[in-house]
C-alpha cells in the first residue's frame, strides 16, 4: 500500500480535477489524503458569503471525501482569497487568505501532513493554477515547496489537455458565441506536456457522486455554473467527458505517456 495527498484550493476543485484517481487509488488499496487549503467562503454560490457557506462547503466536502474513499480530510484553515470581477485577485480579501500566506510557513504545515503520511505521492496544479485562480497559483507554489521539505518522490500537477479542451470550446462556440475561445489558449497544460494520462472510466461513478456533494457550487452568480451543467450529462456521456484525468510530472522527458499515477517511465 502507497500513500497518495491531494492538495486542492477549495471544496469542489477536488471533483472537478482529480476524483477519479482519487477513487481508483482508494479501490487499489492504497491510503488517500485530502487536503485543502480553504473553506471557499467566498465562492459564488446562492448561500451568501462568509462563515456559513464555509460550514456548508465544509461539509460538502467530507460527503465528496467519503464518496471517493478517501482515508483522511485536513483542513489547513486558510481563507478563500476570492476572485475579482475580471477574474484576477480580488482587491478586499481576508486576513487571512491563502494567497497572502507567507510561502515557507504554508509549506511546512503542509509538509507535515505528507511527513506524518509518509506520502509516497503529493497532487497539486501547474504554475498556472489551470484557470488562474489566485489561490490555484499558490497550491502550485507551496505544494512544490512542501515535497522539497518533506522529500516526497513524485509530485503530479493536476490539469486538463488544453490541446482536447480548446477543440471542445471551438466546437461549442459555434452554438454560443458569447464563449471567450481566447480566454482558455493560456488556461491549464498542452497535450506533449502531460506525462499522465489516467483512465478512470470505472471510477467515474464515485467522480459523479463527488461533483454531486458539492450541491452549493452547481448554481450561484449569473445561474447555473460549469459543475451544474456537467452533472445534466448523461451516464454514458459522462463515463466518456469525464473518464480521463491529467497531470504532469516535471523532469521527464516532453512526451512521456503514463498510465498510472505511480508509474515511472
Amino acid at each position: 500500500m502507497k500513500t497518495a495527498v491531494f492538495f486542492h484550493a477549495h471544496p469542489d476543485d477536488e471533483a472537478l480535477l482529480t476524483a477519479g484517481t482519487m477513487a481508483m487509488l482508494a479501490a487499489e488499496g492504497h491510503r488517500v489524503v485530502l487536503v485543502v487549503a480553504t473553506a471557499g467562503e467566498r465562492g459564488l454560490a446562492d448561500l451568501p458569503k462568509g462563515n456559513e457557506l464555509g460550514r456548508t462547503r465544509t461539509n460538502e466536502l467530507y460527503r465528496s471525501a467519503a464518496a471517493l474513499g478517501c482515508a483522511r480530510v485536513v483542513l489547513l484553515g486558510y481563507g478563500d482569497s476570492g476572485l475579482s470581477v475580471d477574474g484576477g485577485m480580488a482587491d478586499e480579501r481576508p486576513d487571512n487568505a491563502f494567497i497572502d500566506a507567507d510561502l515557507e510557513e504554508a509549506a511546512q504545515r503542509l509538509a507535515s501532513v505528507l511527513k506524518e503520511e509518509a506520502a509516497d505521492l503529493v497532487t497539486i496544479y501547474d504554475p498556472a493554477g489551470g484557470y488562474g485562480h489566485p489561490d490555484h497559483v499558490q497550491v502550485h507554489r507551496v505544494g512544490r515547496r512542501a515535497a522539497e521539505i518533506a522529500g516526497t518522490p513524485i509530485v503530479l500537477e493536476a490539469t486538463v489537455d488544453r490541446d482536447l479542451l480548446l477543440r471542445g470550446v471551438r466546437l461549442a462556440a459555434r452554438f454560443y458565441p458569447a464563449i471567450d475561445v481566447r480566454s482558455f489558449e493560456s488556461a491549464y497544460s498542452p497535450g506533449d506536456a502531460i506525462t499522465h494520462r489516467i483512465n478512470v472510466r470505472r471510477h467515474t461513478r464515485a467522480k459523479r457522486a463527488s461533483m454531486a456533494a458539492h450541491a452549493t457550487q452547481a448554481t450561484g452568480g449569473d445561474g447555473e455554473r460549469t459543475l451544474g451543467a456537467m452533472m445534466k450529462i448523461p451516464a454514458p456521456a459522462y463515463r466518456f467527458v469525464f473518464g480521463t484525468e491529467w497531470y504532469v510530472r516535471r523532469g521527464l522527458p516532453r512526451g512521456t505517456r503514463l498510465r498510472h499515477p505511480f508509474d515511472n517511465p
